[in-house]
């Protein structure tokens, strides 16, 4: 049996200008997403652009063997790797940062922790809401194609969502209370909070 991408990259690999555009269109938006966490969303459209630019300058080096997608997403971290290595690191006044998260990092020691606790939260749903949370949110991909890639109705990632994020902050309202009991006991015995 011969697989979608298997035909995909053999027209690629033969020079198909259309077999370019599909494959744009098949993992584009997957390739954005993953520039967009790595190398933050001010540069991954560019990441974007080079990547396709190198998939069709070098179709021809295309192992029709070897996975399409592991090829792009081959080229794509190098082009993200290599969007990484031109940045100058800014230079940025102490005085700035303690204007920011305040002296003693109280701030970032609360973001931290609110960051635990939605990990702790996610971890707690059923599989399936979890999975399409992730794809949606940490992913950036959309219903749509959540649903495509789960193999699911659009209906039923809409579902899926909806009792995930009202489950979530369910779930996180009782951290939040959890974690405010720990405070004001640290706070009655006159030590830190756990």
């Amino acid at each position: 049996m011969v697989d979608n991408d298997d035909l995909l990259g053999q027209r690629l690999a033969d020079g198909e200008e259309s077999a370019l555009e599909e494959c744009y269109a098949r993992y584009g938006p997957t390739v954005l997403a993953y520039a967009r966490r790595h190398v933050g969303p001010d540069d991954a459209e560019d990441v974007l652009q080079r990547t396709f630019l190198d998939v069709w300058r070098h179709s021809e080096r295309y192992d029709p063997r070897q996975s399409l997608g592991g090829w792009v997403f081959t080229i794509a971290r190098r082009r993200a790797i290599d969007t990484l290595r031109q940045r100058r690191p800014a230079v940025v006044q102490v005085d700035t940062l303690r204007d920011l998260v305040g002296d003693d990092g109280r701030e970032v020691a609360e973001r931290f922790a609110w960051a635990a606790d939605v990990r702790a939260a996610m971890s707690r749903l059923p599989e399936a809401q979890r999975e399409t949370l992730e794809l949606a949110y940490f992913s950036d991909r959309t219903q749509s194609d959540i649903a495509r890639q789960l193999q699911v109705p659009l209906g039923t990632v809409k579902a899926r969502m909806a009792r995930g994020t009202r489950a979530l902050g369910e779930l996180l309202v009782d951290y939040e209370h959890t974690s405010e009991a720990r405070t004001r006991r640290a706070q009655h015995e006159g030590g830190e909070p756990e």
